[in-house]
C-alpha cells in the first residue's frame, strides 16, 4: 500500500507514530508498506479519516485524495 506510506511521509509521521494514531502494531504498518499484508476495511477506514481522504484515493483507484464534499 504505497499511499500509506506517502501519507505517512508526507506526514512526517514514522511507522510506528502511525501505528500508535490507529491503535495497531507497528509490525502491521511495515508489512503494509512493503506489501507482504494488505489492512482490513475497519483499518483502511481508520487510516482514511486520520488522513482525510477517500477510500478510492487510499487503495489507488483515484489521483484525487479529497472526499467529495
Amino acid at each position: 500500500m504505497t499511499r500509506i506510506k506517502e501519507l505517512r511521509m508526507n506526514a512526517g509521521l514514522s511507522q510506528s507514530g502511525l501505528a500508535k494514531a490507529l491503535n495497531i502494531h507497528q509490525t502491521a504498518v511495515s508489512q503494509w508498506e512493503t506489501g507482504r499484508t494488505y489492512p482490513d476495511m475497519s483499518v483502511l477506514l481508520s487510516v482514511a479519516d486520520y488522513f482525510d481522504v477517500s477510500l478510492d484515493y487510499l487503495v489507488g483507484r483515484s489521483d484525487r485524495p479529497k472526499r467529495p464534499e
